[in-house]
């Protein structure tokens, strides 16, 4: 196994020397962090990370409150994509990440604080949580560094990464307001989440921007989830007057309001139109193909990791709030207006 001593003495330095180009210190010339890192890499040296955590004083784990539920967490398309880049953007720098159980006794008997203090974590990771649990808002203070993603905690060591779900959201109702339809329904969730409330108000708006007709009894809830979708628009199909298109906050209540609109006899498109938001895979794969809003979740994860990682190893720097340009994608859900009656 190659240790540091062996890099040292191949390049001609103290083994203090190889362990602050390791770990970053700025304090050594630009010529011999070059070799060390050559050296470091033809041998292929591996540091453990039990040696660089002490060496940092760091355990080198995130510890991650990911929202559970039956389409939440790691089986929630969007939650895996964020993941997945966040995962391999921290596992780059050494760092693992730590899940914790939001069912187990002591995170219910103690909080999110104690839990993630208990395991020494350096950082925290925080997605799809609810903006109305006091244990999460508290994170924002609790000082240790903590990025939050698609929701709004700031701190002294906390910050957050989000879509332009504002933006996304009033760019769907423009397009469907260039194929001529002015009687849109949305469907939200219980704007528990920030993404469901910015979706909303954007979708506010943009009914304003474009003086349309605003009919409370067209913004219904459908949880985020395939089935809410459906549920939603299956009472929204059982009233009197009915929109020509449906702006869903998410692709999986997309999916669910089309199965709907098929079960009612109608057809996806030509009858009702349907756009969505986020661009999960099953958007390309449905028939029709679904219009949608896409949000850039590897990005999402990639920054928040970048931005949780130099918290880490700069105690002065300061917490980030990034957000994150989506983009309309065009498929075959949304056709203009066919008057009628």
């Amino acid at each position: 196994m190659v240790t540091i001593y062996d890099i040292a003495k191949r390049a001609g330095v103290s083994p203090a020397t190889v362990s602050r180009v390791l770990n970053g210190y700025p304090d050594v010339s630009l010529k011999t962090r070059a070799k060390v890192q050559k050296i470091t890499q033809e041998l292929g040296y591996q540091p453990s990370a039990m040696a660089r955590g002490l060496a940092t004083k760091r355990s080198m784990t995130i510890g991650a409150f990911v929202k559970v539920g039956p389409d939440d967490g790691l089986r929630h398309p969007v939650f895996q994509e964020v993941l997945t880049a966040f995962q391999h953007v921290v596992g780059e720098k050494g760092y693992d990440v730590l899940f914790f159980s939001q069912n187990g006794p002591a995170l219910q008997r103690e909080g999110y604080e104690a839990v993630a203090r208990y395991r020494n974590v350096d950082g925290l990771l925080v997605l799809g949580m609810p903006r109305t649990d006091p244990g999460v808002i508290a994170l924002s203070t609790c000082g240790i560094p903590c990025m939050s993603i698609d929701l709004d905690l700031i701190g002294p060591r906390a910050g957050y990464v989000t879509s332009d779900n504002v933006g996304g959201a009033i760019q769907a109702v423009e397009f469907l307001v260039q194929h001529g339809h002015r009687a849109i329904a949305f469907i939200g969730d219980k704007f528990a989440t920030k993404p469901g409330h910015d979706r909303l108000i954007g979708f506010q708006r943009a009914v304003q921007e474009f003086r349309l007709p605003f009919r409370p009894d067209w913004v219904l809830d459908g949880d985020f989830t395939e089935i809410g979708g459906y549920q939603a628009v299956s009472r929204l199909l059982e009233m009197s007057e009915l929109p020509t298109a449906i702006f869903c906050a998410s692709d999986l209540m997309a999916i669910g309001a089309m199965r709907a609109i098929r079960d009612r006899g109608l057809r996806v498109g030509e009858d009702i139109s349907v756009i969505g938001f986020d661009d999960i895979r099953p958007a390309s794969m449905v028939t029709p193909g679904l219009t949608t809003i896409r949000q850039r979740s590897e990005e999402l994860g990639r920054r928040a990791a970048q931005a949780l990682l130099r918290m880490i190893e700069e105690p002065t720097a300061l917490p980030s709030v990034i957000t994150v340009a989506t983009e309309l994608v065009v498929r075959e859900t949304v056709r203009p207006v066919v008057p009628r009656g």
